[in-house]
């Protein structure tokens, strides 16, 4: 989906998902299916959704929600 500043997202969107990459490989998470505006991956058997540009996940093993960082604290192991 488009945004209004066609210019920003083009910039932003290949930044975000390099570093939602790189994230999700440092909690052991692989993608099992991407796109240049998607990342979906397996979390507790489920497929998860994640748009890393504008930072929705969704899936049935998470809350959904926004925010990269929302989806991290629930990915992250509790000690």
């Amino acid at each position: 989906m488009a945004r209004l500043d066609l210019e920003r997202q083009n910039k932003l969107q290949p930044v975000r998902i390099d570093y939602a990459k790189q994230e999700l490989a440092k909690l052991g998470i692989t993608p099992i299916f991407e796109t240049d505006t998607q990342i979906d991956f397996k979390f507790n058997g489920a497929i998860v959704h994640l748009y890393p540009y504008t930072g929705w996940h969704t899936g049935k093993s998470i809350k959904d929600g926004r925010g990269f960082q929302n989806l991290l604290k629930q990915l992250t192991p509790t000690k």
